[in-house]
């Protein structure tokens, strides 16, 4: 059971909860240029190639999780959202509806609480304090304690631009000694709560008595049917698969493949840098990534397949940098339909398209329900099927999941680091969170000419007829 937050915590979070105020209230007369100009002077100071691959490196060498490989390519992501967050208004009048006499005016939503994940606190708090910052937000993060001294770090970074651009420092801070209960402290007294992280910390967010933004957990799952390019599905597999080892809720977990193209693509995952794990392998696997009760052991979660592959006791070839299982079940029992959190896929073969939705609505139904899948095809109409039926608020079609739902360059999602999953993953949003979920909006709404439609027009067929 859980301890029982100090009064010294509670005084510091108090403390922490003043200064954020007194700083937003001096950022409150700032006009959208000077606000716009603080997102590219905080973007600037983390995701400048050297500072982020360094940050990057701290966050592995801390952790444990994850990779440092490809770092420089991964900043793609905060000049993103600071793309987005410019061009939107987040000051004064953001919206004029004529027809309908509205304006509406951006207001600050407050002090926002920010919930760290373990594996990617760079990304998220530069996100959040971009958003928060376009906003007239303060915030403060709560890091997880494997990757404090990387989000301290950050904070120091973040404090230190501020403070050059003649903002206020304590506009961003960062718990030093975070704890649960001090997290859950800091959520009930803070305007709003952004989680980016697992079940146990957004379920937290969601019972603090505050508004509160969560992410669901993912389980990216991928139609590859009989009209897709093989080789570039292939790719995006394994770009998708070994992003960060794996450790990312949108890398993909499970491929749904259709029956003829079934061992060509299988073929061609290896020729990626797959290795096919047999039947003693998969066992082996499994038993080192599951613990009796079938939860995930911390040990093997955004480790490296060479990592996860000898903690299993299984001969992993050289070049090889993902594992694959082919799986024929489904279901909470069968725990490689799950979640996985490595570079560990399962694959499955189907027979028809009405087959592939009933398996990808069965694979949800595990875990990830309302996240993120995908499907590799250009029949429009298995396109259409499929948004149709899946349960989830991002479907990305020819494209690696983990490069896309969460926005890139060449598609028109949203740039975030926090993807909500409506009501399907327990969250209040099924968007991707950005700078419209850091305001609140006033609206002012002028007299119009009358608009009543007649009742006839109104109820049309039932207009006059039976009562009960």
């Amino acid at each position: 059971m859980a301890r029982e937050v100090t009064a010294e915590e509670k005084d510091l979070a108090q403390g922490m909860l003043v200064n954020a105020r007194v700083a937003m209230q001096e950022m409150y007369e700032y006009d959208q240029a000077r606000v716009d100009q603080l997102c590219r002077a905080v973007a600037w100071a983390i995701s400048n190639e050297k500072t982020f691959v360094a940050l990057t490196e701290m966050s592995v060498a801390e952790s444990k999780m994850g990779s440092a490989e490809g770092g420089a390519s991964r900043r793609f992501k905060v000049i993103g959202i600071l793309r987005d967050a410019l061009r939107q208004k987040s000051i004064g009048v953001i919206e004029e509806i004529p027809e309908k006499g509205i304006v509406k005016y951006a207001k600050p939503a407050g002090v926002i609480a920010g919930l760290l994940p373990v594996t990617n606190p760079v990304v998220t708090m530069v996100a959040m304090a971009i958003n928060g910052l376009k906003c007239r937000d303060t915030v403060i993060f709560s890091p997880h304690p494997a990757s404090r001294k990387t989000a301290l770090e950050t904070t120091r970074i973040l404090r230190a631009a501020l403070k050059k651009q003649g903002a206020p420092e304590d506009a961003i801070q960062c718990l030093e000694k975070p704890s649960i209960p001090l997290a859950q402290e800091l959520m009930s007294i803070c305007d709003l709560t952004v989680a980016t992280g697992g079940p146990a910390m957004v379920k937290a967010a969601y019972g603090s008595g505050k508004p509160a933004y969560g992410v669901g957990a993912g389980n990216a799952t991928m139609i590859i049917d009989e009209t897709a390019d093989i080789a570039e599905a292939a790719m995006n597999t394994r770009i998708s698969k070994t992003h960060n080892n794996g450790s990312g809720c949108s890398c993909d977990g499970n491929l749904v493949i259709e029956d003829s193209i079934y061992d060509r693509f299988l073929e061609q995952l290896q020729k990626e840098g797959g290795y096919l794990a047999t039947d003693e392998d998969k066992a082996k696997l499994k038993a080192v990534m599951w613990d009796a009760e079938n939860h995930r052991t911390l040990e093997t979660v955004a480790r490296s397949a060479a990592d996860i592959a000898k903690a299993a006791g299984v001969v992993l070839p050289a070049g090889k940098t993902f594992i694959i299982v082919k799986e024929d079940h489904i279901g909470k029992a069968h725990v490689f339909s799950g979640e996985k959190l490595s570079p560990v896929l399962a694959i499955f073969r189907y027979s028809g398209f009405a087959n592939a939705l009933k398996m990808i609505q069965q694979i949800f139904e595990v875990g990830g329900k309302g996240h993120s899948c995908g499907i590799y095809s250009f029949d429009p109409d298995h396109i259409h099927q499929l948004a149709l039926v899946a349960p989830v608020s991002r479907i990305m079609v020819r494209q690696p999941q983990v490069r896309g739902n969460a926005g890139s360059f060449t598609n028109g999602m949203p740039m975030t680091a926090s993807l909500g999953c409506g009501t399907w993953g327990g969250n209040i949003t099924s968007e991707n969170i950005g700078v419209k979920h850091f305001m609140n909006t006033t609206w002012v709404s002028q007299p119009i000419p009358e608009d009543k439609p007649s009742e006839q027009e109104i109820f049309a067929e039932f207009f006059n007829s039976e009562t009960f």
